[in-house]
C-alpha cells in the first residue's frame, strides 16, 4: 500500500472575535507577500542579487522588533514563514520557466487565505492552530484519516469560512480490476462521450441560476457605492456563484468517479482550455463546464486507483475520422451532429465517433494496432495486451 497526498474541505463557523483575528492573519500575510515581493523587484531593478527566504526571515524578525511593526505579532509566526516560503517557491518557478511572474495580492480578491504548516488539530468538534484558543468550529462531514501536514483557511467573497486540511495517508481506494478501456470526448451539450455509448450530461448550474443573479446585479446598480446594502447583495450575488460552483464540482467528483472506477485505462483529448476560453462566443459555456478541472480529476483518481490515463494529440480528427475504416471526412462542420461515411457507409454519431477514434489512438500509442472492422463490431478491450504491466 502507498501514501498519498489527500485533501478535506471543511466550513468553518467562527466567532466575531475569530473573524476579526481571521482577518489580522489575512492582512499580515498579504502585506508580507507584497512588501518582499516589491523587495525583490527593486533588487532586481538596481542589478542587486535578490533575497533568500533565509534572508527574508530574518527581515520579519526584524520588522517585529520595531514598534511600528508591532502589529505582526499578533498573529502565528509559521504562518509568516509560510508566506515567505511560498512566495521563495513562486518566484523560483517563474525562473524556471514553469509559471507566470508573481502578482501583487489584492485586499479586494473574493478568496482570503493563509496556511498553517504545523500545530493542528481537530478536538470536540473544533479545529485547534495556533493563536485561537478554544478552536473554531468546523463542520466535520466525514472523518479526517492519516497524518496531517498542513491546513489552509479561507474567506469566500460570499462571507463563508472554509479549511483545507491535507494530510498523507495510505491508499485506501479500492482498486480497479475491470481490465478495461475507454475512450472519453468532452463536450459543451454533453459534459462526457464514453466510447462505450454512455453519456453523462452536462447541467449548466451557473445557467439555471443565471436569473436570480442577473436581477440581483441590476438591483446592485442602483445602490450607492460603499453602502451597507450594497455589501449584501455583493454577498447574496457571490453566495449564487459558490452555490453553482460547488453543484458542478460534485458533478464532476461523481463522473470522474465513475469512469475511473469501471475502467483501468482512460484516454482522453489533451485540451488546451485556457487558449478555447478566448473565444468569446464559448468562453461562458466552457466555464460553466469546467473541462480542465474534469481532465485534472481523471488523472490523480487514475493514479489513486492503479489504472492509468493517456492524452491524445489535440489535432488529431477524431470527430472527422471513421471509426470503422479510417476514411476522414475533411468537409465535416460543427453543425453536422451525424454524417454518414462515404468509404464504408458507416452512419456516425459526431460525439461517439469521437470517443472511439480517440480510445483508438490511445491504444496506438500502447503498441496495439487498429484492426479494419465496423464500429458496430468494435471489441471489448479486455485484452491484457492493451494496459501496461
Amino acid at each position: 500500500m502507498t501514501n498519498i497526498m489527500y485533501t478535506y474541505k471543511f466550513r468553518l463557523y467562527p466567532t466575531k472575535e475569530q473573524e476579526v483575528l481571521f482577518a489580522r492573519h489575512f492582512g499580515v500575510n498579504r502585506f508580507l507577500y507584497n512588501y518582499f515581493l516589491a523587495n525583490r523587484i527593486d533588487t532586481y531593478q538596481f542589478g542587486g542579487v535578490s533575497s533568500s527566504f533565509y534572508g527574508d526571515c530574518k527581515e520579519v524578525t526584524y520588522l517585529k522588533s520595531r514598534e511600528e511593526f508591532a502589529w505582526l505579532r499578533e498573529v502565528n509566526s509559521q504562518c509568516l514563514q509560510q508566506t515567505l516560503k511560498d512566495l521563495d517557491g513562486a518566484y523560483n518557478k517563474f525562473f524556471k520557466g514553469l509559471a507566470k511572474f508573481p502578482k501583487f495580492k489584492s485586499k479586494k480578491n473574493a478568496r482570503q487565505s493563509f496556511r498553517v504548516p504545523q500545530s493542528i488539530e481537530i478536538k470536540n468538534n473544533r479545529l485547534c492552530i495556533p493563536k485561537f484558543k478554544g478552536g473554531i468550529k468546523i463542520k466535520l462531514h466525514r472523518p479526517v484519516e492519516g497524518k496531517i501536514r498542513n491546513c489552509t483557511v479561507s474567506r469566500h467573497s460570499s462571507g463563508q469560512y472554509h479549511v483545507s486540511i491535507a494530510v498523507e495517508r495510505v491508499n485506501t481506494i479500492p482498486q480497479t480490476k475491470t481490465r478495461k478501456a475507454v475512450g472519453v470526448d468532452v463536450g459543451l451539450k454533453d459534459l462526457a462521450i464514453l466510447s462505450d455509448g454512455k453519456r453523462y450530461g452536462n447541467p449548466k448550474y451557473s445557467r439555471s441560476l443565471q436569473q436570480r443573479k442577473s436581477l440581483l446585479q441590476r438591483r446592485l446598480r442602483r445602490k450607492q457605492l460603499g453602502s451597507k446594502n450594497r455589501g449584501k447583495l455583493n454577498r447574496q450575488i457571490a453566495k449564487i456563484t459558490l452555490r453553482a460552483t460547488n453543484q458542478r464540482t460534485n458533478h464532476l467528483h461523481q463522473v470522474s468517479h465513475r469512469v475511473t472506477r469501471e475502467n483501468q485505462l482512460v484516454v482522453t483529448e489533451d485540451l488546451a482550455v485556457a487558449n478555447m476560453v478566448r473565444n468569446h462566443k464559448l468562453a461562458y459555456a466552457l466555464s460553466d463546464v469546467s473541462l480542465g478541472e474534469f481532465q485534472r480529476q481523471l488523472e490523480y483518481k487514475s493514479v489513486w486507483r492503479g489504472g492509468q490515463l493517456e492524452k491524445v494529440d489535440r489535432f488529431y480528427p477524431s470527430s472527422k475520422t471513421c471509426s470503422a475504416c479510417g476514411w476522414i471526412h475533411q468537409g465535416l462542420k460543427l453543425e453536422h451532429r451525424t454524417w454518414i461515411c462515404r468509404q464504408c457507409q458507416t452512419q456516425h454519431d459526431r460525439d461517439l465517433n469521437a470517443a472511439r477514434n480517440i480510445l483508438w489512438y490511445g491504444l496506438k500509442k500502447l503498441g496495439v494496432e487498429r484492426p479494419n472492422v465496423k464500429a458496430s463490431g468494435l471489441p471489448n478491450y479486455m485484452d491484457d495486451r492493451l494496459l501496461r504491466a
